[in-house]
């Protein structure tokens, strides 16, 4: 695992030092910044078939470079024939380096091979400075072929931040390069 991890470097050397700027903070630990990227992927059909869920974690474990952990349903609900404690999502915490190497993969890789891209939707923030995207398959991550895709399976991005407010987040997310649509 590289130790220099470009995006960081861009983090400490230009968008916290614009932050501090642009907002009037005392130091550079009240500027905001990316604390865990949180990846997950909605399984439902992995309660008849544990095979799908064995295949999903594998792809979800290249893309993000850490085994994800299984989500279990926690009520049952019998119009779904769901039962409680069956496994149903995947889920994966990136913290530190594997986080920033995630980040520039999804932003420097990965959002560019979306057919028709636009930019990400600017509304995805939650009110206190969180971020969240979805993406419609994982096929457009470098390390997935198309051989490997047995069926096209979507995900849920949250970027989690400690900005207090969206205005700080989205500047943040901006300056690290995410692509907003106008």
């Amino acid at each position: 695992m590289p130790l220099d991890v470009q995006l960081k470097t861009h983090y400490t050397e230009v968008v916290r030092p614009e932050l501090i700027k642009r907002f009037g903070y005392d130091n550079i630990w009240a500027a905001p910044r990316i604390t865990k990227v949180v990846v997950n992927q909605g399984l439902g059909e992995a309660k008849e078939d544990s095979r799908i869920l064995e295949k999903a974690g594998q792809e979800l474990a290249i893309i993000t470079g850490q085994r994800p952990a299984v989500t279990r349903a926690k009520k049952s609900i019998s119009n779904f024939k769901l039962r409680q404690g069956m496994p149903i999502g995947l889920r994966v915490t990136l913290r530190g380096d594997r986080m920033w190497i995630f980040l520039e993969k999804l932003l420097h890789t990965a959002l560019p091979r979306i057919r028709d891209f636009r930019g990400i939707n600017p509304n995805g923030f939650d009110g206190r400075g969180n971020y969240n995207m979805g993406l419609r398959e994982q096929a457009i991550f470098p390390e997935i072929t198309y051989d490997m895709v047995d069926a096209v399976r979507g995900m849920d991005i949250a970027v989690v931040t400690t900005a207090k407010t969206d205005e700080e987040a989205k500047a943040l997310l901006e300056l690290l390069g995410f692509p907003f649509r106008k």
